[in-house]
């Protein structure tokens, strides 16, 4: 199709997509408030909707009381009913779809139920507006000139009692309409091989004869990929063998300890990077200006939201609020509501908004995925705005890392215990760790009130991981590709402890 024919089809599309962004943007409660009503009485009829008695909630007050906060472990049960087949228990529409994720939080396979309402009116839907977005805000591109360059997921989908299980990235590539296979490449056929190791280089040798306008994936996962492609070429950045490529779309995990290496490869100062914030469970928000750090929060995408404030989390006064009364600048774990039948669902997520008009979020990082140990709250964007600082100012580079506490012992005070794997190490790690020890007080005043005389921690102690300690981990524990993240921080030492044995 010629390109001015599909900028011209682009168009209409962002225009009709941007009256009803306008829409939630203008009246964000009163949409959120309309969607729940929506989803309560498409639901009501179901084995959950009359549990509860959704016929009869009016209001967000009632939907509280009557419906309990769950997590995975609470919807494991019924989610194997559904995967056997049993239909209309928590979404009246048969799930045909199981978004297998592992997560970080649990070494337990998830299965999250994949929804044709969810499917189509949340993550196509945000696709399009993902495009419709970045054509918005650069009138000269030529994306559609060339190919998107996807990397998903490496397992292919199983089928069992009439439903179906793999990556989200499968679920979707399986269900694309036949013409987006003509704009993105690997095709499906390599896209869904189940050997990551196989995959990468079959990715490499397809994609080199290609014209890549675009990337799309998880930070961690295409830097192997990228770095693959110049090593079989031979080329020293990106643009020799792609010189058209304008944009990488990225999420799954903070992009900030990739993004020197990055610009390394991407030696272009128009070259654009686009966050999203997605998950098997939904897709949430995305970043709807060039050189942005702030996420829009989609409302419209059958997904209701709810936070806790992380100042109550877990405890006795644990509260539960409605998108209307959250603050700016004060993290908060992200409970949904979605049209894949999940109900006051904890995600595992924490935010923090940067502005309530319109409502945009940064993602801070993870329930279970903070150190806490001694009161510290160090939360995973704390740790990488520490280590962007300290390897910016010892050109340091970093492929991966992972913390946890050192216990305290006897009269032996606490510390946190650091295990990093350096693309380019600093010359000096002790004056690193002074560094980053400094940058972490300047960031978290609970850390730096922590350190003061070294009251109750101790200064860091940090170990260089071996070259490819972490992707050994993650292979060892068959998490390569997709979705898998190496967990950055912890509160126990049960990754750390693993991790220090294979480093050996």
């Amino acid at each position: 199709m010629p390109i001015p024919i599909v900028n011209s089809i682009a168009s209409w599309f962002l225009k009709k997509r941007f009256h009803q962004i306008d829409l939630f943007l203008k009246y964000p409660n009163e949409v959120q408030h309309e969607l729940l009503t929506h989803l309560l009485n498409k639901a009501k009829d179901t084995e959950f909707g009359k549990q509860y008695g959704f016929e009869s909630i009016t209001d967000y007050k009632t939907f509280t009381e009557r419906v309990p906060i769950s997590t995975y472990e609470e919807y494991q049960e019924v989610i194997e009913r559904s995967r056997k087949g049993e239909n209309n228990i928590f979404w009246p529409q048969p799930i045909k779809w199981f978004a297998k994720s592992s997560g970080t939080t649990n070494a337990k396979s998830k299965f999250i139920p994949v929804s044709e309402d969810s499917l189509e009116d949340c993550h196509y839907a945000a696709s399009k507006d993902l495009l419709c977005m970045y054509l918005n805000n650069n009138e000269n591109s030529q994306l559609f000139t060339g190919k998107s360059l996807r990397l998903g997921g490496s397992k292919e989908l199983y089928k069992e009692n009439g439903t179906a299980f793999g990556d989200l990235s499968a679920i979707l590539i399986d269900n694309m309409p036949f013409w987006a296979e003509f704009s993105s490449t690997p095709s499906s056929k390599v896209s869904l091989m189940s050997n990551w190791e196989e995959k990468m280089q079959a990715i490499v040798d397809e994609t080199i004869q290609e014209n890549v306008t675009s990337l799309a994936g998880v930070p961690s996962w295409m830097l192997v990929l990228l770095n693959n492609v110049l090593e079989t070429t031979d080329k020293d950045n990106l643009f020799d063998i792609w010189p058209n490529l304008e944009v990488y779309f990225h999420g799954g995990v903070s992009f900030l300890p990739y993004k020197d290496q990055y610009k390394n490869i991407l030696p272009k100062k128009d070259f654009r990077y686009y966050e999203i914030y997605n998950a098997s469970e939904g897709f949430f928000a995305i970043q709807d200006h060039n050189n942005s750090s702030e996420l829009l929060l989609m409302l419209d995408y059958g997904i209701f939201y709810e936070f806790i404030p992380m100042d109550t989390y877990g405890t006795k006064n644990e509260k539960t609020i409605p998108l209307s009364e959250v603050e700016t600048d004060k993290n908060y774990a992200v409970i949904i509501t979605t049209n894949a039948g999940l109900w006051r669902y904890k995600i595992g997520d924490t935010v923090k908004f940067t502005s309530t008009n319109p409502y945009r979020i940064k993602v801070t990082g993870r329930t279970k995925h903070h150190i806490n140990a001694f009161g510290e709250e160090l939360i995973i964007e704390n740790a990488e705005d520490a280590l962007r600082k300290v390897c910016k100012k010892t050109n340091s580079e970093i492929v991966d890392y992972t913390a946890a506490p050192i216990f305290m012992q006897g009269k032996e005070k606490g510390a946190h215990e650091w295990l990093i794997e350096f693309k380019t190490p600093p010359t000096d790690i002790n004056y690193f760790n002074e560094l980053f020890d400094n940058a972490l007080k300047s960031i978290n005043s609970d850390y730096e009130a922590k350190r003061y005389n070294n009251m109750t921690l101790n200064k860091p102690t940090i170990h260089i991981a071996r070259e490819q300690l972490f992707y050994d981990w993650l292979k060892q524990n068959n998490k390569l590709g997709g979705q898998h993240k190496v967990p950055r921080l912890s509160n126990t030492r049960d990754y750390l402890d693993d991790l220090l044995l294979l480093n050996k």
